[in-house]
């Protein structure tokens, strides 16, 4: 454990924040101190695995001042009331992507966390993997020339895996289905490596799996460069897969799960691979964040990114409900409660 290790408390207690108290360990720059969710039994589980208090309330956790930071993993839609509650007692947030449902309410969380002065950073892991860092860079270098085109896939196997009364699987608490869940992380990718999306035109079907939300989504998105690029995102495929293409005037960058990354300049026959390690994004955000609440650097992913890539997601929805092209500026100055 770190000398000064930032203090948290876990609350909404399911399969994810388990995944983020396994990194919180393998860190050892933060410490669980409590946790809360309603569920008597679940709470008593998880204080006894990471061994922390669990806290008989969330008001209770709210008004431990040992507590410094909250680490957010409670359904979409009870974001915004947790998160405002946490910024009112002075605790910072580390909140589970997407910010919230609508983006009135990503905005009503970025603002509260402003006002009180404190942290509130997004989880986004996927952007820091080490082959979209090595991408980045050589766009940055402009060794890819300009950038004129991209694809992504982002799919899932949830065939007989899904409990259709979990918030994940329920188009109340997750708009979108496949694209708000796992879709909205290439958006991310897409996002930081092009640039900004201006405009959206999507898609969505129900083919496999139960109940009420789409489990197939595809996106054209429009960056503000000019650079087009698609985004699919399945529930309903026969394996897990991700793929990440990124095509330049000068050189073209390939990743995918099975084969890695590789570059193809301009003029060469086939493209080469490109080493990269498998590094631990989980840790890397958590300690991010707890650098940035003993004011050493900041968040990458803010609370106004988050609104911005969740409107990205909600033009797809609505395009694909409309059958038109979304410009993400409707959403954004959108009187709806989008």
């Amino acid at each position: 454990m770190g000398a000064n290790p930032l203090r948290v408390g876990c609350i909404g207690i399911g399969w994810w924040s388990g995944v983020l108290a396994n990194a919180i360990e393998r860190s050892g720059k933060l410490k669980i101190m409590s946790c809360y969710t309603r569920s008597e039994v679940k709470r008593n589980k998880f204080a006894e695995k990471y061994r922390c208090r669990p806290a008989a309330s969330y008001e209770a956790m709210l008004a431990d001042p040992e507590i410094e930071a909250i680490i957010n993993t409670t359904p979409n839609d009870a974001h915004l009331a947790t998160t405002c509650a946490a910024a009112r007692a002075g605790k910072h947030v580390f909140l589970d992507k997407p910010i919230a449902n609508t983006v009135s309410d990503g905005r009503a969380i970025t603002e509260a966390c402003s006002q009180a002065g404190v942290v509130l950073a997004v989880g986004y892991q996927r952007r820091r993997e080490d082959h979209f860092r090595w991408i980045k860079q050589q766009i940055d270098d402009d060794l890819l020339g300009k950038i004129v085109n991209a694809e992504a896939n982002i799919s899932r196997d949830r065939l007989g895996k899904i409990d259709l009364n979990s918030w994940r699987y329920q188009a109340a608490a997750m708009p979108g289905g496949v694209m708000l869940q796992i879709g909205i992380h290439y958006i991310d990718v897409l996002e930081y490596l092009i640039g900004p999306i201006d405009a959206v035109r999507g898609q969505s079907a129900q083919l496999v799996l139960p109940g009420d939300n789409p489990d197939v989504a595809s996106l054209i998105l429009e960056h503000k460069n000019g650079a087009l690029s698609t985004v699919n995102a399945s529930f309903a495929s026969a394996s897990e897969y991700y793929l990440m293409n990124i095509y330049g005037k000068d050189a073209t960058a390939y990743y995918d799960l099975h084969n890695g990354l590789r570059l193809l300049k301009r003029g060469q026959g086939k493209p080469s691979a490109v080493p990269c390690v498998e590094n631990d994004t989980l840790v890397e955000e958590l300690e991010e964040f707890a650098a940035a609440v003993r004011g050493q650097g900041r968040q990458e992913v803010d609370g106004e990114y988050a609104t911005i890539s969740l409107a990205v997601v909600r033009a797809g929805i609505l395009s694909a409900r409309e059958g038109r092209r979304v410009e993400v500026a409707e959403i954004l100055d959108s009187d709806r409660d989008m």
